[in-house]
């Protein structure tokens, strides 16, 4: 058991650290809403691989992964959502622009205070969780990563939930340590990231990347 732990947190640190939707989700909520509710968007995406750990363990990933029309629906979902992210965060960086206030007329404090530099106002820590929730459920690769992998790391005759459960809680462990990280760093450097010109960059950067994704998924599906 120790051998197949310590294999699968290689491998799931490795996945954890790839750029992925969930890290532009998360590194937008930190930048539009703070590190408390970016803590809680990372928190949604850990409760999102439980559910998919679940799923996994009680065979309805293996469904998912049997029946092409139920894959491809999830998939279109998690595209669409991925796609409404996107240009939510696209209509911040164009609030911003239109605010046109220049940065040195802006207090410091009037930015830190709105959350955003004129943005989008900052979402609550519920809402924040409940992004990062979704963003993982409605992304059915995480499902097919789970039932491919989770099996080569249970030890012959190790009770499957109980251990399935336990890689997940680490793939989520490492999670929320990787992306609180990124919300700590965004946190740390927010004066250099709550000026309006960057902000909007970023947004306009984040909200490319996840039109892009969306995009790359719903095409894909189509094919």
């Amino acid at each position: 058991m120790l051998t197949s732990l310590l294999g699968f947190t290689l491998v799931a640190a490795l996945l954890t650290i790839s750029p992925g939707p969930d890290f532009a989700v998360v590194l937008r909520t930190a930048l539009g809403s703070g590190r408390r509710a970016a803590l809680c968007s990372a928190l949604g995406v850990a409760a999102g691989c439980f559910v998919w750990g679940l799923a996994g363990a009680v065979g309805l990933t293996a469904m998912l992964a049997a029946s092409r029309t139920a894959y491809d629906v999830l998939r279109v979902a998690g595209a669409l959502y991925l796609m409404w992210l996107g240009i939510q965060a696209l209509r911040s960086a164009r609030r911003i622009r239109t605010a046109g206030a220049p940065e040195a007329e802006v207090p410091a404090a009037g930015r830190e205070a709105s959350g955003d530099g004129g943005g989008a106002p900052p979402v609550t820590p519920l809402r924040a969780f409940r992004t990062g929730l979704l963003t993982n459920v409605l992304n059915p690769k995480v499902g097919v990563v789970y039932m491919s992998l989770l099996p080569q790391f249970i030890p012959h005759g190790a009770p499957v939930i109980a251990t399935t459960l336990l890689l997940v809680a680490v793939h989520a462990a490492l999670g929320v340590l990787w992306l609180g990280g990124v919300a700590f760093a965004v946190h740390r450097a927010r004066a250099v990231f709550q000026r309006p010109r960057i902000r909007r960059r970023l947004d306009q950067a984040t909200g490319g990347v996840l039109l892009a994704l969306g995009a790359a998924v719903g095409f894909e599906t189509a094919r």
